[in-house]
């Protein structure tokens, strides 16, 4: 193992006994919490999980938040998203969210202080905790975590993507996994495996596209669009969580000018990070990414059938 990597995995062994242990503590809200979350540093699908699962508590009928830190932003402190408002302020994937779940979504570093502040502006409700497997200092009533083909022979930071290694899947109560990926070889013992299908609504645009996207793999979301058939002139990628600028617009422009009249197409998180500037790149196709769980309703009443049982001990 890579010295650093030694490292670091002594730290997180280290941070997990002392919650286990009880030696770190761990608060509870009145509301219970379901975290989605993930080993690795980005790129899991977590924001379209967490859309996909809040659109089936939609469906149910349960009122619910959303608790974020809000990566990306640079403001500090607790704030109430605006849809609408600039992702410097709130982050990108609690604006989308936000947009797509027309819910609450707080954003803070403490998510226990977020999840307080929902709770005495909304009542007690369900919360869904983002990016929550890592975030120990809340207690959670269901952990979901999300993997990836690759996880599973990656390495921990610095040398590779894993905040944690595999086995720290013990925690989970559920394992989210692409229909493409088996579990076979996985640390997994009392854990529910859900599978999920993952893709793109493909743009419905004749003629060659320009692809662009600061994502996390922002391969995937190019592969995603040739797999339905999308005609690919060429393609741009940018960091993850990147804030376009003026220049970035101009290089796009460029870029459609050397390649001759075609669409652009870019991704829902890439569209709240462009803002205004998305005007200039006209025609361009913004590009949702869905996820589908394959038993939906079977994941939801597992979920809530937790929930209930913890209801029932503490009245």
């Amino acid at each position: 193992m890579n010295p650093l990597a030694a490292l670091y995995s002594g730290v997180v062994r280290a941070r997990n006994q002392l919650y286990d242990r009880g030696a770190l503590k761990v608060r509870r809200l009145q509301g219970p919490v379901v975290s989605i979350g993930n080993l690795t540093v980005g790129g899991s699908g977590k924001t379209p999980f967490l859309i996909a699962l809040g659109e089936l508590l939609h469906q149910r009928g349960v009122a619910f938040d959303v608790l974020s830190r809000g990566y990306g932003r640079s403001t500090t402190g607790l704030a109430m998203v605006d849809p609408q408002g600039p992702p410097r302020d709130f982050g990108d994937e609690p604006i989308l969210i936000a947009r797509k779940l027309r819910v609450p979504v707080v954003v803070g570093e403490d998510r226990y202080a977020a999840g307080k502040f929902a709770e005495q502006s909304f009542g007690p409700r369900l919360h869904l905790l983002d990016d929550g497997f890592q975030h120990r200092q809340l207690a959670r009533d269901f952990d979901i975590v999300l993997l990836t083909p690759n996880d599973a022979h990656d390495t921990l930071l610095p040398a590779g993507r894993l905040r944690e290694p595999l086995s720290s899947l013990s925690r989970a109560d559920a394992v989210v996994l692409t229909n493409a990926m088996s579990s076979d070889g996985l640390p997994l013992a009392h854990q529910k495996v859900w599978y999920v299908s993952r893709g793109i609504v493909p743009p419905d645009v004749k003629g060659p596209c320009l692809a662009f996207c600061g994502i996390a793999r922002p391969a995937n979301f190019f592969a995603d669009l040739k797999a339905a058939g999308t005609a690919l002139a060429g393609t741009k990628a940018f960091r993850d969580h990147h804030a376009y600028t003026r220049s970035d617009v101009q290089r796009l422009l460029a870029l459609r000018e050397h390649h001759g009249p075609a669409t652009f197409v870019t991704t829902e998180k890439d569209a709240v990070n462009l803002g205004p500037a998305a005007e200039q790149l006209m025609p361009l196709h913004v590009v949702p990414v869905k996820m589908q769980l394959q038993d939906p309703d079977t994941a939801l009443d597992a979920i809530l059938a937790r929930i209930a049982q913890r209801s029932a001990r503490s009245a």
